[in-house]
């Protein structure tokens, strides 16, 4: 059975940085691809950004140069750098691996940011 924790969110202020980690139990380049979510109150949960096995990144556009995602293969760690924090990033960050047979949820770290 895998499991991801999350980790490194808390509260900060606008236009400061948090990088939030997800560490795997088991190998991530076993998965198709590593993905950050985050779903504010009362809002549905939406695609944050996403790294393939293969490197390639995508990312929502309200994020487009203010987050980066990145993995570590040999960690097992997957990361999302984010910078120039708006209090419309608040949210409960969550991480997923896409894997053959079935997806992987984390239980999620949560990102508070004051104006």
């Amino acid at each position: 059975q895998v499991q991801l924790v999350e980790s490194g969110g808390g509260l900060v202020q606008a236009g400061g940085s948090l990088r939030l980690s997800c560490a795997a139990s088991g190998s991530i380049f076993s998965f198709n691809a590593m993905r950050w979510y985050r779903q504010a109150p009362g809002k549905q949960r939406g695609l944050v950004a996403g790294i393939s096995r293969g490197g390639r990144t995508n990312y929502a556009d309200s994020v487009k140069g203010r987050f980066t995602i990145s993995r570590d293969n040999a960690k097992n760690t997957v990361y999302l750098q984010m910078n120039s924090l708006k209090p419309e990033d608040t949210a409960v960050y969550y991480c997923k691996a896409d894997g053959n047979f079935r997806d992987y949820w984390g239980q999620g770290t949560e990102v508070t940011v004051s104006s």
